[in-house]
């Protein structure tokens, strides 16, 4: 009976953070007791209670943000929680405050509680120019320690308010967010994630702020509780976290001023279209046509057809002007980039619009965030969003997206870096919108085995590979760099066969595929007279890309895929088939994907078939249990997929 009230002491325990916890910044003995967080077992710390409130103070009118947060430390590697940093930044006539800062942390020692404080010798302060980096560390902090930290921040800078990140690093229980705006502030709020609230309330408070001459002003409040948040733990597939983490932003839109003035802080786009059409390095900058007078060679101008001029422009760019790695909208100028060959993606860009534009082609420019800059905000314009440019063009009635800063891309194609869903495109006739970016082909990898013959306890015959689409980037860039590290490195890469007369087949940069092919040498496993033969030569995917116990954000490919593979295998009179694997399909919800494997035996050849496709770009995060599935099926068939032979 004791074990047994062991037993249920202990399941109960390991409950009571996703059950019974408190949302207040108390530290119970059970608490300390903890050793893991049941919803994640790789948890380094759990943000036990995460608790914000930011309002405008009604005697100093500074913006005052107040914080709590109580974190238990699960695993060696989340000692470092107990390291806190606040950045203040500072003005031309005000600097941002940090007051009350207080830190405690709990051990349980001997079967007590024991407290250890922060002091103000673990308190440091690193002075910059633009902000002052305030440290503070916790003291005596161990593998299950709690540590609580509260302080409040001082503001004058309205222009944006308080943000609040419901998620981080470490998965948290409770987070609670509250909020008083005074009505003479109008903000844009931006909620960012998918994570939905628990609790949104919002209500009016009448005369929170008031001035000596008896204006006023109403406060709209709100609160915001998420409960049970898992950790952002960066995948595979996927763009930056700034898309996905949960988190409210504020951006202020109008402020009153209680002498009756109002500023308009945020523009319209019409605003916004209006001040790009006059800069001088964006809109000075398009459809020029004195910077693009004689540039373009007679040979390419007096093509007739308008989609092959196109091309031959967009390839005369690529081969006469290079990249140098910058993107950002700054010191642009495409007459620099015709004298010097060297220039930023907007300045190569807004020359091939310049080019396109001479010969008659309607381009427009589409300003765009790259996948590791973030999604550009949608709510209102915000112009420092955009750190990328491409162009649009429609050609018999058909659409092409075109970026020339990247030679192993076709005409149509855009660099991967510009695949974050959508870009702003500029239109200062009609005013701009925005445009869906959508790769709308599939990229493949087709690898064909052919075995013709088993001589000397060797299998020997063919492959032939095939890259489309963005698959064929990578192999035709490191093939011209250098053709004889690419075989060295597929030797390296292939290293249980060997391979023979290697060839690339028609190679020319601006293919939208890679084929090669070469000859093969298989040593198979013998048991006895037995063969084992694994048929899976080349493997897509040496392991699950997909790991994590719950992912909140979506599964990013970029672009459709599809991958090949087949073998045939000549049985001659020298050999007898003992054992095939069995034939296995399997689908995605919705169509989304599938695999396909099959095998068969017609006439003395054996021949595989192994399909995995991938029917969409970007899988919501309802689809991750099913895709960790079908990974798992993916790679299970590619290692241990056998086919037993004998040796007559």
């Amino acid at each position: 009976m004791k074990y047994r009230l062991l037993i249920v002491s202990l399941f109960a325990s390991f409950l009571s953070f996703s059950q019974g916890y408190v949302t207040d910044m108390s530290v119970s003995k059970s608490e300390l007791e903890q050793t893991i967080y049941s919803k994640d077992s790789t948890a380094e710390a759990l943000v036990i209670y995460d608790y914000g409130n930011s309002f405008v103070n009604n005697k100093t009118f500074w913006l005052n943000s107040q914080f709590k947060q109580k974190i238990k430390i699960l695993k060696p590697e989340g000692i470092d929680r107990g390291e806190f940093e606040v950045i203040l930044y500072k003005g031309k006539s005000s600097t941002e405050k940090i007051e009350d800062i207080k830190g405690t942390t709990y051990n349980l020692e001997d079967d007590k509680v024991v407290k250890t404080y922060l002091t103000k010798k673990a308190i440091f302060r690193e002075e910059n120019e633009k902000y002052t980096r305030v440290k503070f560390v916790l003291p005596n902090v161990k593998v299950g320690s709690i540590v609580t930290i509260s302080y409040e921040k001082q503001s004058r800078f309205m222009a944006k308010f308080q943000p609040w990140y419901f998620q981080g690093d470490d998965p948290v229980l409770y987070s609670e967010y509250n909020t008083s705006i005074p009505g003479n502030y109008e903000y844009h709020i931006k909620l960012v994630g998918g994570i939905p609230f628990d609790t949104h309330d919002v209500s009016l408070k009448k005369n929170c702020l008031e001035t000596g001459r008896g204006a006023s002003a109403d406060c709209s409040v709100s609160k915001y509780i998420m409960k049970n948040i898992p950790a952002y733990k960066s995948e595979d597939f996927t763009t930056t976290s700034l898309n996905y983490s949960s988190r409210v932003e504020y951006e202020m839109s109008v402020f009153h001023g209680f002498d009756g003035r109002v500023d308009k802080i945020t523009k319209t786009w019409k605003d916004a279209d209006h001040e790009l059409k006059a800069d001088s390095e964006f809109g000075k900058q398009l459809s020029k046509s004195s910077l693009a007078k004689n540039i373009l060679p007679q040979s390419i101008t007096s093509i007739p057809d308008q989609l092959e001029r196109a091309k031959a422009i967009y390839r005369f760019v690529l081969d006469n002007y290079t990249w140098n790695g910058k993107s950002e909208r700054y010191d642009v100028s495409v007459k620099d980039l015709i004298k010097e060959k060297v220039g930023s993606v907007f300045e190569i860009n807004l020359l091939l619009e310049n080019l396109l534009s001479s010969e008659g082609l309607k381009v427009y420019p589409i300003l765009m965030s790259t996948r590791e800059n973030g999604f550009a905000t949608k709510v209102y314009p915000v112009l420092t969003d955009f750190n990328y440019v491409i162009l649009k063009t429609t050609i018999d009635g058909k659409h092409y997206f075109l970026d020339a800063t990247d030679k192993y891309y076709t005409f149509g194609e855009l660099p991967f870096r510009a695949l974050n869903q959508y870009g702003r495109l500029i239109d200062f006739e009609d005013g701009s919108y925005w445009e869906d970016i959508v790769v709308s082909n599939y990229s493949g990898r087709t690898h064909r085995v052919q075995l013709s013959s088993f001589t000397d306890d060797e299998f020997t015959g063919t492959i032939q590979s095939r890259y489309t689409g963005y698959h064929s980037h990578k192999p035709k860039k490191q093939y011209d760099e250098n053709p004889s590290s690419y075989l060295e490195n597929k030797t390296n890469t292939l290293s249980d066969i060997s391979i023979d007369n290697f060839e690339v087949v028609d190679f020319d940069v601006s293919n939208h595929n890679f084929n090669e092919k070469f000859d093969v040498n298989i040593d198979p496993e013998f048991i006895g007279n037995k063969i084992y033969l694994n048929p899976f030569l080349i493997k897509f995917f040496e392991e699950n890309p997909f790991k994590l116990q719950e992912r909140t954000y979506p599964i990013d490919f970029g672009y459709k895929n599809v991958y090949n593979y087949s073998m045939q295998i000549k049985i001659d009179e020298s050999l007898t088939i003992l054992e095939t694997p069995e034939k296995f399909n399997y689908l995605l919800p919705n169509g989304a994907g599938s695999l396909v494997f099959n095998i068969e035996l017609k006439d003395n050849l054996l021949t595989l078939y192994f399909k995995v496709k991938f029917n969409l770009p970007i899988y919501l995060p309802e689809y991750y249990p099913y895709l960790k599935i079908f990974m798992d099926k993916v790679v299970e068939l590619q290692n241990n997929t056998v086919i037993v032979l004998e040796k007559k």
